[in-house]
């Protein structure tokens, strides 16, 4: 059994011997360990398995030597702007009065401005809260005090910015339990560890996890605002594109009375989305409910407990049940990866899909040896499509439909009109690379599969429907 300890240890020679000497005694084994006093003066984080009692008993033995808080809410962080007469001494009464009332300084920044005052911001770890009011008051007696918000501009972080202020400013947003919070702690720190190892800024994996949150939140309810078109087909099949500004494309086929899906979005816009089907599909809440997933992303799979059949490749049902069993999907399985879809399934509210529910693409395909390999055929309507599957490069399982009759073609990720982006579309897709390094497996095979794909395509107008962007026109000239 493996567990993430959040522990709270003093700043001083020995600290982390302490620990690792009580997971010693107990024979449980340390697997990762992240902390940087440059960002976090207090909290360090272990990642331990053993069995679970050796971790109960760990749960005590931390507590008792104060490493474990059971009220984490008893200690509360406050970043405080204090303004200073710009003359020798006139921060020493401001750290006296900080002496008195026992608080840690773990931030600190200030410079002159030109003016005959200097501002100084200081982050303050609180351990009774009820004791901020107190101290406000008294500083007011000395200067202009002003408590701040956490700045997403700020170059410097510490533990009371980004860990209470950040997280917790997050949480509310996205309306988290205290559960969901502390597994976005723990994810944040190893994005930032992780991209950190990588010689990448950790600072960077705050700025754009604090942003893609806002993004998230501010496109919620009436903010919902999806580019919606309709595309012709073939004379008797129409296709509805919905492009959410976060999350990946929606196509709905209909075919007389017949209705596909492919590929949906986040989960945590499922009202905005149904409300939406039920304008395109009116009789929505009766009908039979069917998917195609173009491969198994956190972004393309976050309403699938709304559907009745979900169509998907033997990878990606591979991956899909995984997830329904509690293991890693293929996205977790990268290590690299790991910690910006646990991000985005905290943040989404993602839910793994019923197993029962999945078909099987082509069960019989082989795993890919070359860059995109047919694994056999697919029929909607009047549409007859030659199935493919790439050999991973965006992720195992990546799934390409190509109807060469009637020049369509649906690409997944592996081919996006990039200039067909929305300006919302655009900016919610510069966050993925940053935390992950590359939204791609294996970027230089991913190119290749992208290549391959326009190869395939032969002479004619065709209709490419990427899976994030607007619809791709294209013209292949016939050979001479």
């Amino acid at each position: 059994m493996k567990k993430t300890y959040i522990t709270t240890m003093p700043n001083h020679i020995g600290a982390f011997l302490k620990a690792s000497r009580c997971f010693a005694q107990l024979g449980i084994n340390i697997t990762r360990v992240s902390y940087n006093k440059a960002i976090d003066s207090h909290l360090l984080f272990i990642d331990a398995e053993g069995t679970p009692e050796q971790l109960r008993e760990a749960d005590i033995q931390l507590t008792a030597i104060g490493y474990l808080q059971p009220n984490k809410n008893d200690k509360s962080i406050v970043l405080i702007e204090f303004t200073l007469q710009d003359v020798p001494g006139s921060v020493t009464d401001v750290l006296a009065l900080i002496n008195e009332f026992d608080f840690n300084i773990s931030y600190i920044s200030s410079q002159e401005n030109g003016t005959d005052y200097q501002i100084f911001k200081m982050g303050l770890f609180v351990e009774d809260a009820a004791k901020i009011t107190e101290f406000l008051s008294e500083a007011e007696k000395l200067c202009r005090v002003r408590v701040i918000d956490y700045n997403h501009t700020e170059k410097i972080f510490d533990n009371s910015i980004f860990y209470n202020s950040f997280v917790s400013e997050i949480s509310s947003n996205m309306n988290l339990g205290d559960e969901e919070k502390d597994q976005l702690l723990i994810n944040t720190n190893l994005a930032m560890q992780t991209l950190d190892e990588q010689g990448l800024s950790p600072y960077r994996t705050f700025d754009s996890i604090g942003r893609f949150a806002e993004l998230l939140a501010s496109c919620k309810g009436d903010a919902f605002v999806p580019r919606i078109t309709i595309h012709r087909l073939t004379d008797a099949t129409e296709l509805t594109l919905i492009e959410p500004p976060c999350g990946s494309n929606t196509a709905i086929l209909r075919h007389g009375e017949d209705v596909l899906f492919i590929d949906c979005g986040y989960a945590c816009y499922r009202e905005e989305m149904e409300a939406i089907f039920r304008k395109v599909l009116p009789d929505y809440d009766s009908i039979r409910k069917t998917i195609l997933i173009t491969h198994a992303d956190v972004d393309h799979c976050g309403l699938l407990p709304l559907f009745d059949e979900i169509i998907a490749s033997p990878r990606s049902a591979e991956c899909l049940i995984a997830e329904a069993s509690g293991e890693d999907g293929f996205r977790e399985r990268n290590r690299l990866h790991k910690p910006y879809i646990n991000i985005c399934k905290i943040l989404t509210g993602y839910h793994p899909c019923d197993p029962e529910k999945i078909t099987v693409l082509t069960p019989e395909a082989p795993v890919p040896t070359m860059p995109l390999v047919q694994t056999g055929f697919f029929a909607f309507g009047d549409l007859h499509f030659e199935v493919y599957e790439g050999k991973g490069g965006h992720l195992p399982g990546e799934t390409v439909l190509i109807d060469y009759t009637n020049h369509i073609a649906f690409t997944g990720d592996i081919y996006l009109n990039i200039r067909g982006f929305s300006p919302d579309q655009a900016k919610y897709n510069q966050h993925a690379p940053i935390l992950m390094t590359s939204v791609d497996t294996d970027p230089e095979l991913c190119a290749l599969e992208r290549k391959t794909i326009m190869q395939r395509l032969g002479a004619g107008k065709w209709q490419i429907f990427g899976a994030h962007g607007y619809k791709k026109d294209y013209g292949v000239a016939p050979e001479a």
